[in-house]
């Protein structure tokens, strides 16, 4: 009984050291957010057309891999301390193009990105699936 009493004790206080962690984590998250929005808005502006676009890109891509972490916290506290696989792929995906975007001189690489972004679609979609689906 004892015994019991104590593991609970201490997976609550492990369970406020994570919640503590990840609310610094949002805050971070949400301060380099707003620093990549300044940033973005620069991009817009700089006078050189080719390397401004891929620029712009890039740090679009990045802005919604900001948005996606800060989801992904949303979501845990949302859904009772619980992180659902399909963030974690829709993050996995979004890096990969991000990858792609900035490191597409080699062929070979591009065509294994898109590889590993199927296998990541796919992930998904079984993960959708009514059997798998929890929510």
């Amino acid at each position: 009984m004892a015994g019991s009493i104590r593991a609970v004790m201490i997976a609550r206080g492990l369970q406020t050291i994570l919640n503590v962690g990840l609310l610094a984590l949002a805050v971070m998250l949400v301060i380099f957010l707003v620093k990549e929005t300044a940033h973005l808005s620069t991009v817009l502006f700089v006078s050189n057309e080719k390397e401004s676009s891929y620029m712009l890109i890039e740090s679009l891509v990045i802005y919604f891999l900001y948005f996606e972490f800060i989801a992904l916290i949303v979501k845990y506290f949302s859904s009772g301390y619980h992180f659902p696989l399909r963030y974690f792929i829709y993050i996995g995906i979004t890096a990969i193009i991000r990858l792609i975007i900035v490191d597409h001189k080699n062929p070979i690489d591009t065509l294994t990105y898109a590889g590993a972004i199927l296998i990541l679609v796919v992930t998904l979609y079984l993960a959708n699936s009514p059997r798998l689906k929890r929510e």
